[in-house]
């Protein structure tokens, strides 16, 4: 994963994580990326200075917790898929209202385009990278082991914060 500093055309700084630099010039060109403060499509890269490692320190790897909200949802064997999760108790009162707003849009297009499995996520995800079961969009749960798991072999998964809908 590449992490990048990202700029809408209003001057908004925010973070993006991407699998490589095609996956963020290609949705910056498709208008998938949006500023989680004004909602501007238009972003670019801001300026970065390299990760470099210190004498005698190992480069740290870095997990992150959670795709560019921006990824939408699209059937296929490796569709992104949310491991649903409460909200975590330390955001639950300080998560900055468009970043809820921005996570409430999410959960409703991954509810609207894939299909809910539950406890059967991981099972299910190997069956579409498998071909054994339909190509399709799927979310449910998974523990942290099982998503480690299924990145191993190959499997891509996506993790997003599950906030409460925006209607309830």
């Amino acid at each position: 994963m590449i992490h990048y500093d990202l700029r809408c055309s209003d001057g908004h700084g925010f973070d993006g994580w991407f699998r490589n630099s095609t996956s963020f010039e290609d949705q910056a060109r498709d208008g998938l990326l949006e500023c989680p403060i004004c909602g501007d499509t238009r972003v670019e890269r801001g300026l970065m200075a390299p990760a470099l490692p210190r004498k005698g320190n190992a480069r740290r790897e870095i997990a992150p917790m959670a795709t560019p909200a921006a990824e939408a949802p699209a059937p296929a064997a490796t569709a992104p898929v949310p491991a649903r999760a409460p909200e975590p108790a330390a955001l639950a009162g300080h998560m900055p209202d468009h970043v809820r707003a921005m996570l409430q849009r999410v959960r409703a297009e991954v509810e609207k385009n894939c299909d809910y499995v539950g406890g059967e996520f991981v099972d299910e995800a190997r069956r579409i990278h498998r071909g054994e079961s339909d190509r399709r969009g799927i979310y449910g749960e998974a523990s942290p082991a099982d998503a480690e798991a299924l990145a191993d072999e190959g499997i891509e998964i996506a993790r997003i914060p599950w906030v409460p809908r925006a209607d309830g």
